[in-house]
């Protein structure tokens, strides 16, 4: 939906997403933390590729690790911007959405390492967005988003876009604690 919503305001995107990476790029990885580290900076640099050369790149993959997450963020900024998105949703509401039947293999123990199901997921300190997936509709996490990405002056302004001033000020507001806006 995001992507959607980039791309009718004329932005150049392209969406990296985990499962089509690992099947090109980081083909033959498993989900140690070894192996998720390299999948992340596989994503990150290819991502980091992409902005300098003026796409906005989405990065669509779990990244349980916060230390690699900051490693990604460092190497992005030396050329770009890196804006953190957590997609924040309780585990019982990822398992009933679950189309691939993922979580009920790791919590019947047929699969190991998995994020949430034994494996940590070590949330953000500092994302520059937070969307509440569990509970909030999609259009709503949608929206946060892209306002977000226009107070960073990193998308165009549309007008009119049925946002509630509340949710804006809340949005200016972690932007302002984060240092982005004065």
């Amino acid at each position: 939906m995001v992507e959607e919503k980039l791309l009718e305001r004329g932005v150049e995107v392209e969406v990296l997403d985990s499962d089509e990476m690992r099947t090109h790029l980081c083909k033959g990885l498993g989900f140690s933390k070894e192996d998720r580290d390299t999948n992340i900076r596989r994503i990150g640099y290819v991502a980091k590729l992409l902005a300098r050369n003026g796409a906005c790149a989405i990065t669509a993959a779990i990244s349980p690790y916060r230390e690699i997450r900051d490693e990604v963020r460092k190497g992005v900024q030396e050329r770009s911007i890196f804006v953190e998105a957590y997609l924040e949703c309780p585990l019982d509401k990822l398992v009933e959405r679950d189309a691939k039947g993922l979580y009920k293999k790791a919590i019947s123990g047929e699969i190991e390492n998995f994020t949430g199901v034994p494996d940590p997921y070590e949330p953000p300190l500092k994302p520059e967005v937070v969307v509440h997936t569990g509970d909030e509709p999609e259009q709503q996490s949608c929206a946060r988003i892209l306002k977000t990405l226009e107070m960073l002056k990193l998308v165009p302004e549309v007008t009119g876009d049925d946002y509630a001033a509340a949710e804006e000020a809340a949005v200016a507001a972690r932007l302002r604690d984060l240092g982005y806006l004065g």
